[in-house]
């Protein structure tokens, strides 16, 4: 089923970026592209930050977050409890990352993931289906931080 998927990354990740990009056009989705789109550098926390507002906005289903080793623009994207954005380096966790946790961004490091390996792990990320049922709460509490029981 075709989604409207935001993607985003740094000057680390702009040609993964596009590889995808055009990838996931290949595979009849509508693609957001939110830069950038250069090897010029710039900071991650931008693109990891307009990737959330996408997402929290609506105007996107899903979303993609790249930079070079994936990890600060997935902390940009989670500071927004509305996004839940796994950071993944092959296909188990781009599934897991569904299953259990509902993640609506994939994260990836340019650095680390290859081309063929970021795809396999784009389309096991969209194709896998929220587990649901004893995640539901989890995720409920990841997404409404206030529920959160803290015990000693």
């Amino acid at each position: 089923m075709a989604e409207r998927i935001a993607i985003a990354s740094d000057h680390g990740a702009y040609e993964l970026k596009a590889t995808l990009a055009a990838w996931l056009r290949e595979q009849g989705h509508e693609v957001i592209d939110l830069g950038t789109d250069g090897p010029e550098s710039v900071d991650y926390p931008d693109f990891g930050y307009r990737l959330a507002h996408t997402i929290i906005d609506g105007r996107a289903t899903r979303g993609v977050a790249l930079c070079g080793s994936g990890i600060g623009i997935s902390i940009a994207v989670n500071r927004h409890p509305e996004c839940r954005c796994a950071l993944v380096s092959e296909p188990l966790s781009a599934k897991l990352a569904r299953e259990h946790n509902d993640a609506n961004v994939i994260a990836m490091g340019a650095r680390l993931t290859g081309p063929d390996m970021a795809r396999a792990c784009l389309e096991t990320f969209l194709s896998t289906d929220f587990a649901g049922d004893r995640h539901a709460r989890r995720v409920d509490k990841l997404s409404n931080p206030d529920l959160q029981k803290v015990t000693a």
